[in-house]
């Protein structure tokens, strides 16, 4: 349930949710994937470099041994040598720390991704506070991990007890084996009975990764008022955008208008629709619209033509299918080439009988419009 409202949570969390919810460090976590892992990835290590760990602390622990009689009370003696010892199991063990460090840090990346925040292990006063940490530990989270738990112990268990009875046969036959060879043999004992049981562990970790993906889903879970004020806060009210996309139109509007007189001619239909074209000669392009509009639009349109004597031809058809099909700053389509420049052939006499004082030519009529385009 939500705080104060009553409201239940239903909703999945939203992108932002899950974003802040990453930044303060919470993000599916599996302990048992992360144990699983490093047992099994040790295991595995240990049956490889076994022998090689071995052997190397062995040389290890027989140079810290073999010390000269005459030099064992000599503290600077002791000091290089005891310098020498840690040193080389240093460097022996550095390749086995190394790999577990990684596999430290695979589980918690494949569940939540790389997080590191710093809010996360900042210091909280109300984390020292008995009463909620008793709450989280009688907790139904709590009882899962109890039950959890309990359920792992009782696995590790049988399989251990299977394990021993199994290998009783090998356990027993170490007493006739010599020192060397049953130390080797219960070594090998060892690393596969510890593989074995660590890979147990990896039907517990199949069982807890749903579960903690599903409980943290579910912590993050909204109400439907939730989302409503994200997105007024992330988008912004429906008011101020109503009014921003009505100030954006109208700056649209005025540039259009601004660009009326440079047109070359207005197509109209001839009062519902208004479209003006300016072809510029000197380019390659075709001819593109720089101004367009229905009805009040239109009108003002043409009055802007009219004042700054720009011709104004009406074809209904063409005036349509400009208007659908093709948006400010853009060329015309290729079906209308051949109408539209039958408008400006038109366009051209016309201006050029005007200027000579000759005869008006006669309007178009009948565009080559395709019938897709009425």
């Amino acid at each position: 349930m939500s705080q104060g409202s009553g409201e239940e949570r239903t909703e999945k969390p939203t992108p932002k949710r899950l974003r802040e919810a990453k930044e303060k460090g919470q993000v599916p976590r599996s302990r048992e994937l992360n144990g699983t892992i490093v047992l099994v990835v040790s295991a595995i290590a240990l049956m490889l470099m076994g022998s090689m760990l071995v052997e190397g602390l062995a040389a290890i622990m027989q140079a810290a041994f073999s010390i000269e009689r005459g030099r064992i009370m000599d503290p600077a003696t002791l000091v290089q040598q005891f310098g020498s010892v840690i040193g080389g199991a240093f460097w022996l063990l550095t390749p086995l720390m190394a790999l577990l460090v990684v596999a430290a840090m695979v589980g918690p990346v494949s569940m939540g991704g790389f997080s590191f925040s710093t809010k996360a292990i900042a210091f909280k006063a109300e984390k020292l506070n008995p009463i909620k940490g008793l709450g989280r530990i009688f907790s139904a989270k709590g009882l899962m991990e109890l039950l959890k738990t309990v359920a792992k112990f009782l696995l590790v268990a049988m399989v251990s007890a299977m394990l021993l009875w199994s290998l009783r046969m090998e356990l027993l036959s170490l007493a006739n084996e010599s020192l060397v060879q049953a130390l080797g043999h219960a070594g090998t004992l060892f690393v596969w009975a510890f593989l074995a049981l660590s890979s147990v562990l990896i039907l517990v970790a199949v069982i807890d990764v749903p579960f903690q993906i599903y409980q943290h889903t579910k912590q993050l879970k909204m109400t439907l008022k939730e989302i409503k004020d994200e997105s007024k806060e992330t988008e912004g009210r429906p008011e101020v955008k109503g009014k921003i996309r009505a100030l954006q139109r109208e700056m649209s509007q005025r540039r259009m208008m601004e660009d009326v007189p440079s047109a070359d001619v207005v197509i109209t239909n001839p009062t519902h629709y208004a479209v003006a074209l300016r072809y510029e000669r000197e380019g390659s392009g075709a001819p593109r619209v720089i101004a367009k509009g229905a009805d009040h639009m239109a009108l003002r349109i043409r009055e802007v033509a009219k004042t700054h004597g720009i011709a104004i031809v009406s074809a209904p058809p063409l005036a349509r299918a400009l208007y659908a099909t093709t948006e400010l700053e853009q060329e015309i389509p290729a079906e209308l080439y051949v109408a539209v420049a039958h408008i400006l052939a038109y366009v051209y006499q016309l201006n050029a009988a005007r200027e000579q004082g000759g005869a008006e030519p006669v309007a178009p009529e009948d565009l080559p419009v395709p019938d897709e385009y009425k």
